[in-house]
């Protein structure tokens, strides 16, 4: 180590403690992927007002969780919309929703109309979500059913 050792091992670790950050960003998977970053295109706001892009689930009714959506597999995500097949989990409220019965119904999202978000005015969310029930729908419900999302 030559005749200053313990500067050379400062020097090793430094540069060791300075190389591992770019080592791991290298390997991290993207954020596309991971469900995490935005980038430039828009993200879909979940009920703790986190932006989220391609989520495998999401729920709708953030008040009483009585809808929600899993297994959410996106073909699309871009600066105008996005696609995905998914299952719709509703309670029937039957007799009230306390004591009813969560059904799934299979379903196609579409979300759309991209607008700033007032929390985060560098990001763009989605504002509508369209629901097209494939395979049966709930009772009432319309086969495509849109909802203004919140933001």
């Amino acid at each position: 180590m030559g005749t200053h050792p313990m500067r050379t091992a400062v020097t090793l670790c430094a540069a060791a403690a300075l190389a591992l950050p770019l080592g791991t960003a290298t390997a991290a998977p993207s954020a596309e992927r991971t469900g995490h970053g935005h980038g430039r295109n828009p993200v879909l706001v979940d009920c703790l007002w986190k932006p989220e892009v391609r989520p495998g689930a999401f729920l709708l009714a953030c008040g009483d969780g009585n809808s929600r959506l899993e297994s959410l597999r996106w073909s699309h995500w871009n600066s105008k919309s996005a696609v995905a097949r998914g299952i719709n989990w509703l309670n029937d409220c039957k007799p009230d929703c306390a004591s009813g019965t969560f059904r799934s119904y299979a379903v196609i999202i579409r979300l759309d109309q991209p607008r700033t978000w007032e929390k985060d005015p560098d990001l763009k969310q989605f504002t509508r979500m369209s629901l097209t029930y494939t395979d049966g729908r709930p009772e009432g419900y319309a086969r495509t059913e849109t909802y203004d999302l919140w933001g």
